[in-house]
């Protein structure tokens, strides 16, 4: 099958979709390849629980959040920390990216239809001082019906292009050649698999029924990053973290496998920052999976007490919900791959929360309703009440000596001591006895309730673990979950991607997470959260824009 088009767009995420939009609205002719069916158009950010990252927002200003471009710039930068020669085309991303979302990009997205849950949540808190890591204020802004509410806006304008004719939409079509002579693109060469009727997420079929040829000397590159490929996750590991993994946990479909990242390496381009990515650690094993290995990540508020796999208390500022890459670290470094919370029937209700828009079906339904239910009773939402009674990774015991001997039950060995783990427990509740203490873990709940959206919805009131009445003592064994790659296809800030010598592949554009979500790493080593969709949209419209020649 031989075809050709204005533009090409190899992949179906959010940021190909909003590439897609930007294009057929000033009727650029464009062919939208996808190895995956119909029903798994949007990527990624269908699963999301769709929190955006905006800086100085009216959802702020109502909360009595004071922002500004100033403090958000100050808190990137610091969680960057962009030391490197090939950082330049990443630092410029960065700068650009938050002047967007300081600016036009709130406004911009409500023209696109997308609404917003009313609190504004604070991720990645950091806890180093003014200059380090992590989110001054919050920023984190949940899209009312989550991943799925970002990603229909996008995707419903290009499906009315598809009917118009000036978008092609090609499922099944998996990309294994870019055509490149003489340093510019002349298309792509791929294979045509056989129709799928699996659910969204499952493992599709790779059975090959034919081949095809797309001739378009512009080419654009959505095709996202390496998080459920283990073995290439483990060969970009980077020994500041550690040993790699034994065992990992997937927070992503299989198909993400970083195919075509190999793919444009081997036509020229250009791949930097491999060994930056972004990992959790709070994963637990999906009691009800939906591709393999499948993890859900805990959304904690700060109140659970972290140890390792050893039962000793993480240090400061590792707290829950502070810093994810320096948690990850610190595991690395323990010997194991795995982690516990220890938290009472109080803290889980009002401080858990599980990522994904199928984990949060008021907010991805937009039930006013059931989220009003969040706040009220002694349970938890039925999603996280699930995992509690179904989830293998869950201990629950009236006692602190019954949950200890539980939890040695989960690992091979017994790791844990009672007393050990009891005495921690002592010493962290003594704490409370005044308004005033040295556990900074204490001062960082006092605060955060100093905030009204995590007084109301994120931060249980400070009690003694053993006091009886916060009901029974739960623990929970977490698993590092494997995510987002933060390095990528280089590119400049018309989303050109650049080969071995800097200059750009003439025709060969590139978005989203394939490109670091910009420049081949916007986030540096770090991210401040809310920051991945944003990345995909911005880079995706600016990849169309720079095809289009607008500025």
């Amino acid at each position: 099958m031989k075809l050709s088009t204005d533009v090409i767009i190899i992949g179906g995420g959010l940021s190909g979709l909003v590439a897609a939009k930007e294009l057929a609205e000033n009727g650029v002719k464009v062919i939208l390849l996808e190895q995956e069916g119909e029903q798994s158009l949007g990527g990624q950010a269908f699963w999301s629980l769709g929190g955006l990252f905006l800086v100085d927002s009216p959802l702020q200003r109502r909360m009595g959040i004071k922002d500004s471009l100033e403090l958000a710039l100050q808190d990137w930068m610091g969680t960057a920390a962009f030391d490197r020669e090939e950082d330049y085309w990443p630092r410029r991303w960065a700068e650009a990216y938050v002047h967007f979302a300081a600016a036009e990009k709130y406004s911009w997205l409500k023209q696109h239809g997308l609404k917003f849950f009313p609190v504004v949540g604070w991720a990645e808190r950091g806890g180093y001082g003014a200059v380090g890591h992590g989110n001054s204020v919050p920023r984190f802004h949940v899209t009312w019906g989550t991943g799925p509410g970002v990603m229909e806006p996008f995707a419903e304008r290009v499906k009315d292009a598809a009917k118009n004719g000036t978008v092609q939409l090609k499922f099944r079509h998996r990309v294994t050649e870019l055509i490149v002579e003489n340093g510019a693109v002349k298309g792509v060469r791929g294979v045509i698999l056989e129709p799928t009727a699996v659910g969204r997420g499952e493992r599709s079929s790779d059975t090959i029924t034919g081949d095809f040829y797309i001739g378009s000397e512009t080419v654009v590159i959505t095709s996202g990053g390496i998080g459920a490929n283990h073995d290439l996750v483990r060969k970009n590991w980077p020994e500041r973290l550690g040993p790699p993994p034994a065992h990992m946990l997937s927070g992503v479909p299989h198909y993400v496998d970083g195919r075509m990242l190999s793919i444009a390496e081997g036509s020229g381009a250009r791949i930097i920052n491999p060994d930056r990515m972004w990992h959790y650690t709070e994963g637990i094993r999906n009691w009800a999976p939906i591709w393999g290995n499948h993890g859900i990540r805990i959304l904690p508020g700060p109140s659970s007490l972290w140890l390792d796999a050893r039962g000793k208390r993480f240090p400061v500022p590792l707290f829950p919900g502070f810093d994810t890459l320096g948690t990850l670290q610190h595991i690395g470094h323990t010997g194991y791959d795995y982690s516990w919370f220890i938290l009472t029937q109080k803290i889980i209700k009002k401080e858990f929360a599980l990522s994904g828009s199928e984990q949060n079906p008021d907010l991805t339904n937009k039930e006013w309703k059931q989220v009003i239910k969040r706040a009220f009773g002694p349970k938890a939402t039925a999603p996280v009440e699930a995992f509690k009674e179904k989830g293998e990774d869950f201990v629950v015991a009236d006692d602190l000596q019954t949950l200890v001997a539980g939890m040695n039950k989960l690992t091979p060995e017994p790791l844990l001591q009672y007393e050990d783990i009891l005495q921690q427990v002592k010493a962290r509740d003594n704490e409370l006895d005044n308004k005033f203490c040295k556990d900074l873990q204490i001062a960082a709940i006092r605060n955060a309730r100093n905030y009204l959206g995590d007084k109301l919805i994120r931060t249980a009131p400070l009690h003694k673990l053993l006091d009886p009445a916060a009901g029974p003592l739960i623990a929970v064994k977490l698993h590092i979950i494997t995510r987002k790659t933060l390095g990528g296809l280089e590119t400049n800030l018309h989303g050109q991607v650049l080969g071995a010598s800097g200059k750009p592949i003439e025709g060969l554009y590139a978005a989203g997470e394939a490109a670091g979500f910009g420049g081949g790493g916007m986030h540096g080593y770090r991210a401040l959260e809310g920051t991945f969709l944003g990345g995909c949209i911005f880079s995706g419209r600016t990849a169309a824009r720079g095809i289009m020649g607008i500025q």
